[in-house]
């Protein structure tokens, strides 16, 4: 177990950053295409290809998903990939007309103390295709890739991943990049709040406090009453080799959810944006109704997983003013 989302067989991770401007992208790239869908929570999204992702539409399959920084003008990392995808021969067949599909998400990183000023044109399209370009089955955590530039409430966020198998034997992965309005942190101490789902120390091992205080539970959140609607997301995808149909692949995102309630405080409030992508390879068969519930559950806590160990390995940027990350205060 590699305690990432590429644990799953057939999945790659790639991330490319510029440090100037404190952002970057995120690409998970799929070696054969699979079932995929999507569940938006939060009320300020911001995504690419998400109608398509919808169970009544006809595409069922996806190459790869984007995910990025930098807020609208991250959306075209989306593009990036697909173009290194379309330089390998992949993507949807229409009569010889070959269409890679790229989902993605963004989140935003524009006020974090970066240089924002890149001239005409953003570059995450060119980050995007360098970051399906090295993707590969290991990949870093913290402030990487599109967790480069991302920010909690009170201390420095990040991507994390973590990874878990059913009873029976099927296998699930998470990869979360943690922009969130609200703290994954109890109060300003070192205890996270997914502590009860950790796994061997993770991410730090501190448990959660003996009592909770008036203090710890006082709602916390960035910006604090200049908070807007689209400067915050915690952005998901989850893996499974099961064997989904698109509509259950959307009801693992819809239960897989439950996860950012586990670990972040508070979330899926208007001024989030929270995603999650659900991405079957189909390798093992699953029971519909029992098995997809157990999966559900077990991809809810490998979220709350991740989305810790993304702030738990995050380093503060380099910049006046930084947000300190988890380590520096108490690791």
């Amino acid at each position: 177990m590699k305690n990432l989302l590429t644990n799953i067989e057939g999945v790659r991770v790639g991330h490319a950053g510029d440090a100037r401007i404190a952002s970057g992208v995120t690409a998970v790239v799929f070696d054969q295409p699979v079932v995929a869908a999507m569940d938006v929570r939060g009320g300020g999204p911001g995504t690419r290809e998400g109608a398509l992702l919808d169970v009544a539409n006809t595409v069922e399959k996806i190459d790869a998903i984007a995910l990025s920084g930098g807020s609208a003008f991250g959306l075209e990392a989306g593009g990036g990939v697909q173009a290194w995808l379309a330089e390998q021969g992949r993507g949807f067949n229409v009569r010889g007309a070959v269409i890679p599909i790229v989902p993605g998400a963004i989140c935003f990183d524009l006020l974090n103390g970066g240089d924002k000023n890149w001239g005409r044109f953003a570059p995450y399209r060119d980050l995007g295709f360098e970051a399906a370009a090295t993707a590969s089955s290991s990949f870093a955590l913290g402030s990487v890739g599109a967790g480069l530039g991302a920010l909690t409430a009170n201390l420095k966020g990040g991507l994390g991943s973590a990874s878990a198998q059913t009873n029976d034997g099927v296998n699930v992965a998470a990869l979360a990049v943690v922009n969130a309005l609200g703290t994954v942190v109890v109060g300003d101490g070192p205890w996270f709040w997914a502590a009860p789902f950790e796994i061997d120390g993770e991410y730090g091992g501190r448990g959660l406090p003996a009592s909770f205080t008036p203090d710890m539970l006082r709602m916390r959140i960035k910006g604090g009453p200049a908070a807007t609607a689209i400067e915050n997301t915690t952005l998901a995808v989850v893996v499974t080799d099961a064997d989904l149909s698109k509509a259950q692949a959307k009801r693992l995102a819809m239960i897989a959810q439950t996860g950012f309630a586990r670990a972040i405080y508070p979330v899926h409030a208007p001024m989030d944006g929270d995603v999650v992508f659900a991405a079957a390879t189909g390798a093992q068969p699953i029971d519909p109704l029992i098995g997809l519930t157990e999966l559900g559950m077990v991809a809810a806590n490998t979220i709350a997983r991740a989305i810790a160990r993304g702030v738990h390995a995050a380093t503060a940027l380099p910049l006046p003013g930084a947000l300190p990350a988890w380590k520096d205060r108490f690791g």
